[in-house]
């Protein structure tokens, strides 16, 4: 490209005997290829429509052209244009040159506008079960050059200094600066535990009375002490430390120790109405287990998205779209 510039200078300097200073400056590119155009059509009004600007404003361009060459190009009368002799020189020699930079734009705003790069997405482990996996296959095959680089990590990063381009959480962690999109129904967190366990254990009547039992703990990535199990009594939440023989860090191995009978498990409702269907966990305090937002697809403001990362946007969105509409016509 600099070598096409330099020879488009150079060219323009030969023709005008000295004249021109500079060429490629501000707007300078669109009065070139303004004056190539009425140069190839001898016809302003014919150019200006190629060109899709008016025609006062097209003559305007080749007039600023000429002034700053400082040289006459065209020759104007009520019925015609033609070139001078000084303007045929300099269309000759810079058309093929004007040409070539407006194939090569062309191509660079083709690419732009195709998906192609790397999208780094941070992921709760759940929600890329939920609606990133779902997508994969689809998304592969129609974006042969787009690369997903996923992390899966219920840990809540920064995602712009995490170096990420868009996460999936829930709600109640997204930082207020984000563009948030809901993908699903709203979510609640309740106690279970397996027949075994309560057979030998008794049952808990309060979210306080957790306190006297084993519990299996989950610590949240990033933090040094487990979770506080929430609960909601009249509008209002309050924590309770529980105690018990295991912290794990991942909610799924949490779930499994609940199915042995180890201790009482806390699990997103969404994640154990298997087992409580088939039997093997039974729900408890549910009516201190209040809704709270769910998962929503987050990602910073920007003027200009990259089309990869719209593309995923999009599929992801596609997804949550139609489990937020079966949600709601349950």
């Amino acid at each position: 490209m600099v070598a096409i510039l330099t020879e488009l200078v150079s060219s323009a300097k030969k023709c005008c005997d000295g004249a021109m200073v500079s060429l490629l400056s501000g707007s300078d590119y669109n009065q070139l290829r303004a004056f190539v155009a009425v140069g190839e059509l001898l016809s302003f009004s014919r150019a200006a429509e190629v060109l899709g600007v008016s025609p006062s404003a097209l003559s305007q361009m080749v007039r600023g052209f000429e002034e700053r060459v400082g040289v006459r190009l065209l020759n104007r009368t009520t019925r015609s244009v033609a070139l001078t002799e000084a303007g045929e020189n300099l269309f000759r020699r810079v058309r093929p040159v004007v040409s070539e930079l407006g194939e090569a734009i062309g191509q660079v705003r083709r690419y732009r506008e195709r998906p192609a790069g790397t999208v780094r997405i941070h992921a709760f482990r759940s929600a890329a079960e939920s609606y990133i996996e779902p997508i994969l296959p689809d998304f592969v095959r129609s974006y042969p050059d787009v690369v997903l680089d996923i992390t899966l990590d219920d840990e809540v990063v920064d995602i712009v200094a995490g170096g990420f381009d868009a996460a999936i959480r829930i709600g109640e962690v997204i930082e207020r600066d984000m563009i948030a999109v809901r993908l699903g129904p709203e979510m609640r967190q309740i106690a279970v535990a397996s027949p075994e366990y309560l057979a030998a254990c008794g049952r808990p009547e309060h979210p306080r009375d957790l306190v006297h039992h084993r519990c299996v703990r989950w610590r949240w990535p990033g933090h040094a002490a487990p979770y506080a199990w929430e609960f909601c009594e009249d509008g209002r939440w309050f924590s309770v430390a529980v105690d018990g023989p295991l912290i794990v860090d991942d909610k799924e191995m949490a779930r499994r120790a609940a199915l042995r009978g180890i201790g009482i498990g806390f699990a997103v409702e969404q994640t154990v109405t298997g087992d409580i269907a088939a039997g093997r966990l039974v729900p408890l305090l549910e009516q201190w287990s209040a809704p709270f937002p769910g998962l929503f697809l987050c990602y910073p403001q920007q003027r200009q998205m990259a089309p990869a990362l719209r593309a995923f946007i999009d599929a992801v969105r596609d997804v949550g779209g139609r489990d937020a509409g079966s949600s709601a016509g349950q």
